[in-house]
């Protein structure tokens, strides 16, 4: 692995009581110990490698300690199967034995994409051991495709639209094959440059992308891991979610973390975002519902039956509820950037990830 870590970054692999999971931290520091520190949790198809930079330049201001983990099926934790009737509990799981296995007291934890899911499915388990959390492009609160309206509505009792038939074939293939390649749009390398960042936003250094795409990579195919199974729909777009693998963990059927706007005690939470993501966006590219209306697939029954799924807006309606209930959190939005801030604008998403970890959000100016 030593091939892809960058200068000052080392990885120890950690035996906990559910899997052995890698973890990334400052070189010649000791991922253990009592206390705090900042947890870095990837998104789908990634890594850990993509928060070396964030992970670096958050330890070397001597405040915080940082270490970012390999979720099950990626990088170099145990590709273990993902049990999506769970919806994301068997990583939150893996993060709460990650955090015993450490002897943390509390983390600071900072979730990417499905990531963030991971993150708030955690703080719902385990709020007493969450001190901030930092959302980054986060995931809807209600899954990824086949809910509507701001508060989550479920379009079809199966999840229609959802789950792991909503993957394209050629991209789980190009993942299997290891293509490294940029000669088709829907290899690793093209995805990168097409929908993690925005494109034209930035050139990213050629030797960082190299990492980036590894880190893709390392990802695990087949119905257990990416994407995982899927069962036909009598609804269109045909496809439901199956009990196995990744996307059926964000299926809405599994998947509702809007809950920690009833949590007794709230840490307070960092929306960061870019203005530019093509992913997590009320028009995503990938919800099966937004390509219908664009007429991408076929069939696609009109906006009163099946409206794009206002992703975005979901994130909102639930933090602007946690605030109201006691909670606090800022939204902090990035022109320009797309699905990967810390990637994109990594010294502007560092500056809020610091303010965010030193001084906690304020409370909302309807709060007394």
């Amino acid at each position: 692995m030593a091939d892809v870590l960058l200068p000052g970054v080392s990885a120890t692999r950690v035996p906990t009581a559910r899997l052995t999971q890698n973890v990334l931290h400052p070189e010649g520091t000791d991922p253990a110990g009592p206390g705090e520190a900042v947890l870095f949790v990837h998104g789908n198809v990634s890594s850990a490698l993509f928060w070396q930079h964030t992970l670096r330049t958050v330890h070397e201001t001597g405040r915080h300690r940082a270490l970012a983990v390999d979720l099950r099926g990626y990088g170099d934790t145990d590709p273990l199967p993902v049990d999506a009737r769970r919806g994301v509990r068997d990583w939150a799981d893996d993060v709460a034995a990650l955090v015993d296995a450490l002897g943390l007291d509390r983390v600071h934890l900072v979730g990417w994409s499905m990531g963030a899911g991971v993150v708030l499915q955690y703080l719902l388990d385990a709020p007493s051991r969450v001190a901030s959390v930092a959302l980054i492009a986060p995931v809807s609160p209600y899954g990824f495709g086949g809910t509507a309206g701001a508060d989550g509505r479920l379009l079809a009792d199966d999840g229609a639209g959802s789950g792991g038939g909503a993957a394209n074939p050629e991209f789980v293939a190009a993942l299997a094959a290891g293509d490294t390649s940029d000669a088709a749009p829907t290899s690793p390398r093209s995805i990168l440059r097409s929908f993690y960042v925005a494109p034209g936003s930035l050139p990213i250094d050629p030797v960082l992308e190299d990492v980036f795409v590894a880190a893709m990579l390392s990802t695990r195919t087949g119905e257990d891991n990416y994407p995982g199974d899927a069962v036909p729909s009598d609804t269109w777009p045909g496809t439901a979610p199956g009990p196995r693998g990744v996307l059926n963990t964000m299926a809405p059927t599994v998947f509702d973390v809007s809950g920690i706007v009833d949590l007794p005690v709230k840490p307070p939470v960092l929306w960061l975002r870019g203005d530019a993501d093509a992913i997590v966006s009320d028009t995503s590219a990938f919800d099966l519902a937004f390509l219908g209306q664009l007429g991408a697939v076929p069939g696609w029954p009109g906006a009163e039956v099946c409206p794009p799924q206002p992703m975005v807006t979901q994130t909102r309606a639930v933090l602007d509820r946690y605030a109201a209930s006691g909670g606090a959190y800022r939204e902090v939005v990035l022109p320009g950037v797309g699905h990967s801030p810390h990637v994109e604008r990594p010294q502007e998403s560092v500056v809020a990830l610091l303010e965010h970890l030193d001084v906690p959000a304020a409370e909302p100016a309807n709060l007394t």
